[in-house]
């Protein structure tokens, strides 16, 4: 039983430690693909002669794309749900079963130095509006609003993340985003050592 227990905790650690990276493996896919699209169409578009036809090649690229961008978010929705579940697990099996303080726990205190994403707040909202995909979001309001917390780790990766708006789709959407930054976070700290702090991040997208 103790073997199963190890095996349980060192395959959810693994699983955690990839989580961010199962995100970038799937966009690095579909930005292959489109790359590979791209250079097709291009091809095909200078060998028509007149604008008629080259204006329905445009059409059909922008077509392609939008269905590529729609596959890609059902894996990423995926993704979602996959990275959430080992979340869950793991929170099961770091369950302490005593008093003892585990070293992995987030931090109640006031840290010295707060967590921070490279290039600032701006860089972060940036990042987060690229990545974003408007078209999950389903919804007759031009403007969603939300609140994403989430647990930057010592490494400076996020987990737990979950956004606390009233659209569903909004929500599901940014947690993706902030799963699939590309950077990672300085930490924050107590004196001079790196420690799990949570960090919250309001975000608002106006639709036209």
């Amino acid at each position: 039983m103790k073997k199963i227990v190890l095996f349980l905790l060192f395959l959810s650690s693994f699983c955690f430690s990839q989580q961010n990276e199962e995100f970038r493996m799937i966009k690095n896919y579909y930005n292959q693909h489109r790359r590979m699209l791209s250079n097709e169409f291009r091809k095909k578009f200078d060998k028509e002669s007149d604008s008629v036809s080259k204006r329905a090649v445009k059409n059909d690229f922008r077509f392609f794309m939008k269905k590529m961008d729609s596959i890609e978010n059902v894996a990423l929705v995926g993704a979602l749900l996959k990275v959430k579940n080992l979340e869950d697990l793991k929170k099961i099996n770091d369950y302490p079963q005593n008093s003892v303080k585990q070293s992995n726990e987030i931090t109640t205190v006031i840290v010295e130095k707060t967590a921070d994403y490279p290039g600032g707040i701006n860089s972060l909202r940036k990042e987060v509006a690229d990545l974003f995909y408007s078209d999950g979001v389903y919804s007759e309001s031009t403007t969603l609003k939300t609140v994403v917390a989430f647990v930057v780790e010592k490494d400076g990766k996020v987990s737990d993340v979950k956004a606390e708006g009233e659209n569903f789709t909004f929500n599901r959407q940014a947690e993706i985003a902030l799963y699939s930054l590309s950077g990672t976070f300085i930490p924050g700290q107590i004196n001079g050592v790196p420690v799990r702090s949570r960090f919250r991040f309001p975000l608002s997208i106006n639709f036209e």
